[in-house]
């Protein structure tokens, strides 16, 4: 009895450790090191900043911070890849590991994500619940207690440092001055109907860019001279917004509004005024990265520089864009349209509330498009499926810059923006793509080094 006792004791015990070192030695690393963390926690990001309506420009901003500290963490872990520090405009190295022990950098990495994220949206508890049931997987899986923690306050490190050095960006400052002052000169940008809203960030070029010599490195050429007789170049130009308006296709009716990227359109009922909530043009192209990422089956690491090298083109297009928009000032079609040609006219999307030139969508889609055509080929043909969870169905592409040329003429198919604006715009955001790519190195496998 007693030797049946004792091995089954042994028996028993054998297998606690056996199955103890699998949890403890692979078991959360399935977790971890599964490139889908990142996904699921950008995915989360975009909901949050989905629903606390955030303007285009300062969601280029959230996802901006957290992906650099995200990739910033893994190049601990990667030393064929290079850090940012140093390369974008006034950030340090990040503070060092401790030497001789063991961490977890993708749960760093994933850490210093969500920090700096919370620290820049306003559901915070959205974030805190994800975060919990995220790590509470994590822990079930065995991951060893002194690695979790260890791990976890690296990530809180970063955070802080990344936190740090986006404190001195002048976001802070901007939110206390003057708003936008509407004149009532005719080629001057008005507010729109249905909200009549104010204008949107009139000063974000006062931001400080990552990688741009300043906001206005880029200035793109001078729109067309505002006229409104019908031999005028400028009339020309909204009759043909006019007119494409009136006489879409309803695939062009697709294109519209596949690319809307609207984060707040206002619907009046009565007296009564509410809003459908969208995703922004960045949070879009976000989601294309995902989509890129996952087609190439690439790893941990290569997702994080992905995101990161894209939210960097994003944010620097954004401010050179917006530089543009407040320095011409320039009128909407919507506006117009009604005033000189037809009072009952509507855009097929709701005019969004800043000036019109240049074009936001071309500006950003195309330096997203060269980033990651840089880093996937020029021939990386995917689905779209972006949209999909704002109820319109995906669409496929044979390439990054075709689908960033289809983003930007839907504007025009939308009815918010001149041909000018689009044309010059997709100028504007290929010089802002090909910037970041001649003066950040991440590794040889994906920007070159120049």
């Amino acid at each position: 009895m007693r030797k049946s006792i004792s091995k089954a004791l042994i028996s028993m015990l054998i297998a606690t450790v056996f199955y103890g070192c699998n949890k403890e030695s692979g078991e959360y690393k399935k977790i971890v090191y599964n490139p889908e963390v990142i996904h699921e926690s950008m995915n989360m990001l975009t909901k949050i900043i989905v629903h606390d309506i955030f303007s285009p420009p300062v969601a280029s901003r959230i996802y901006a911070y957290p992906s650099i500290a995200a990739y910033e963490v893994m190049v601990n872990e990667n030393p064929e890849y290079q850090p940012l520090a140093g390369q974008l405009r006034g950030l340090t190295p990040i503070p060092k590991p401790e030497a001789n022990v063991e961490y977890c950098y993708p749960l760093a990495s994933i850490h210093a994500f969500l920090t700096v994220g919370k620290a820049m949206i306003f559901s915070e508890q959205t974030l805190d619940d994800y975060r919990n049931s995220l790590y509470k997987r994590i822990e079930d899986a065995g991951i060893p207690e002194e690695v979790y923690e260890r791990s976890v306050a690296y990530g809180e490190l970063v955070a802080k440092h990344i936190l740090a050095w986006a404190d001195k960006d002048m976001y802070k400052q901007t939110r206390t001055f003057a708003k936008f002052e509407i004149t009532d000169q005719g080629d001057r940008w008005k507010p729109t109907p249905p909200a009549y809203m104010d204008a949107i960030e009139p000063h974000w070029s006062e931001i400080r860019p990552f990688v741009l010599d300043s906001a206005s490195q880029f200035i793109p050429p001078r729109p067309t001279a505002f006229k409104t007789k019908k031999d005028d170049a400028f009339f020309k130009e909204a009759m043909d917004v006019y007119e494409t308006g009136k006489n879409l296709t309803e695939d062009q009716e697709a294109i519209a509004k596949f690319w809307d990227c609207n984060p707040y359109v206002s619907h009046l009922q009565g007296h009564l005024m509410f809003a459908t909530k969208k995703i922004t043009p960045g949070g879009h192209w976000e989601g294309i990265t995902a989509i890129a990422c996952r087609k190439a089956n690439a790893d941990f690491i290569k997702t994080t520089e992905s995101y990161a090298l894209v939210s960097v083109a994003l944010f620097d297009g954004f401010i050179s864009c917006w530089d543009e928009k407040y320095r011409s000032n320039l009128i909407r079609p919507e506006t117009v349209i009604n005033q000189y040609i037809d009072p009952d006219w509507l855009p097929v999307l709701q005019t969004p509330p800043f000036p019109e030139y240049t074009s936001g969508h071309s500006v950003v889609s195309t330096a997203a498009a060269t980033i990651l055509t840089k880093m996937y080929g020029e021939s990386f043909a995917f689905t779209d499926t972006t949209e999909v969870a704002y109820g319109l169905p995906p669409r496929s592409f044979d390439s990054f810059i075709q689908a960033s040329q289809e983003a930007a003429i839907s504007r025009l198919y939308g009815g918010i923006h001149y041909r000018p604006a689009i044309n010059n715009g997709v100028e504007q955001g290929r010089k802002v793509g090909e910037l970041v790519i001649s003066r950040i190195h991440t590794s040889d496998a994906s920007l070159a080094k120049q």
